[in-house]
């Protein structure tokens, strides 16, 4: 086995690593064909003799995975320094495990976010209106001129 063949192994490990971190992340089913089409490139390109084919599919499968992994982190430190991006996502799951770690479990149609650049107000109307109901109440409806 070459040292060809060890990086290129690696490479491709890297590439489902990040693959599987931030595209499919866990969801059963969704996104499973950027795994299949990363897998069958490699196994249609394993018996390539050229060697510059080799290299220039082995920069593509790196520069992927960095391309990857750098949005992904780029998402992370704009959420780290509260930039104005929709951040309901990762509020629901900052509260989704807050509640699981006392047993509890948050509603589906939760919505939260600190974005201050989206209209929400339709959203939290229908939320409350859904949750006032719920125990019988029906909110007013309030004159906007």
């Amino acid at each position: 086995m070459g040292i060809e063949t060890i990086q290129t192994a690696k490479i491709y490990r890297d590439l489902l690593k990040a693959v599987k971190k931030h595209i499919v992340n866990g969801k059963e089913g969704s996104n499973r064909h950027f795994l299949e089409f990363v897998t069958s490139e490699f196994r249609n390109n394993r018996n390539l003799s050229d060697a510059v084919a080799v290299q220039q599919n082995t920069k593509l499968a790196r520069d992927y995975t960095f391309l990857l992994n750098s949005v992904h982190h780029h998402k992370d430190l704009l959420f780290s320094y509260n930039i104005a991006i929709d951040r309901s996502d990762e509020v629901k799951r900052t509260l989704g495990k807050s509640a699981a770690s006392v047993g509890l479990q948050l509603p589906e149609d939760l919505l939260f976010s600190y974005n201050i650049a989206i209209d929400r107000s339709d959203e939290v109307k229908r939320t409350l209106g859904k949750s006032a109901a719920s125990v019988g109440l029906q909110l007013p409806e309030v004159y906007q001129p």
